[in-house]
């Protein structure tokens, strides 16, 4: 991997924060914050010996005692961690939810078999949709998720997370990234240390498709791709090219889709981006 002058990019591309919380292990609330948004990735430190359990996963601390959850776009209030502790006790914790104003985004100018394929494109669709979400499924022992997260490519939010999108007239599922405005060719970096589990191009809707496993159920992936340059198992440090910015599968003009996931749960990298230590 080539590194990218990690300490520039860190200094240029990270922001002030806001929406992914660590807690102190003396935290009232047992490390979990009281309240946060929509499409927050939401990182605490458990209490000495307690296990947690979330939205169907028990939550694997690490070393430091940190777990992550991811809470979804449509997450309604409250949402409910149960800590279960040595000596028998079983605590729940609410995290009340803000919800967040989702405008609706039109895109026009689509190719239509991208908007309303035919039975035989919409089948190679779902087959390679299925490679990306047992991609996500990805449950590793990496740390990566916890680092305060840097932008892959710098450029302007052309499409925001949890839009509705109308392609071509036509209602599509919310947008499930972030889009990042930027040259054709323009390298991508890692945003944070992982391991790639999933690198192709020629997906009919994503085109070059590179997904990046964060640890403990964080991943992330970036789409339309013009150049891929990692390949499935590679060990990522953050501010590695990962690849190319391009305009391959369903897109308009050249730009960079990130998306991030808990696991199946779709976040905001808005946010992430958006955290300090």
């Amino acid at each position: 991997m080539r590194r990218a002058g990690l300490a520039l990019l860190a200094a240029a591309m990270a922001l002030p924060l806001a929406a992914v919380q660590i807690v102190a292990r003396d935290s009232t609330q047992r490390g979990f914050p009281s309240e946060v948004q929509q499409g927050s990735l939401v990182i605490a430190t458990l209490p000495a010996g307690a296990q947690a359990r979330f939205d169907g996963h028990d939550l694997r601390p690490t070393p430091a005692g940190l777990v992550v959850i991811g809470i979804g776009r449509d997450a309604s209030s409250p949402q409910t961690v149960e800590l279960r502790f040595p000596d028998g006790r079983v605590q729940k914790v609410d995290i009340a939810i803000s919800k967040r104003d989702w405008p609706i985004q039109r895109v026009n100018g689509v190719p239509d078999d991208t908007v309303n394929p035919p039975p035989a494109i919409a089948a190679r669709i779902a087959r390679e949709n299925a490679e990306i979400v047992a991609a996500r499924r990805s449950d590793s022992d990496g740390t990566g998720f916890a680092q305060a997260f840097i932008w892959p490519v710098q450029g302007r939010v052309s499409g925001r997370f949890g839009n509705q999108r109308i392609f071509n007239g036509t209602p599509k599922a919310p947008h499930s990234g972030m889009d990042i405005a930027a040259k054709q060719g323009t390298p991508i970096h890692a945003p944070a240390d992982g391991v790639v589990t999933l690198a192709k191009s020629g997906f009919f809707l994503t085109g070059g498709t590179v997904m990046i496993d964060h640890g403990h159920g964080v991943s992330s992936n970036f789409l339309h791709l013009s150049r891929i340059d990692v390949k499935p198992g590679d060990v990522i440090h953050q501010g590695d090219v990962v690849g190319a910015v391009g305009m391959t599968g369903r897109a308009t003009g050249p730009h960079l889709h990130w998306g991030m996931t808990w696991f199946e749960t779709k976040i905001d990298p808005l946010l992430v981006l958006e955290r300090t230590r």
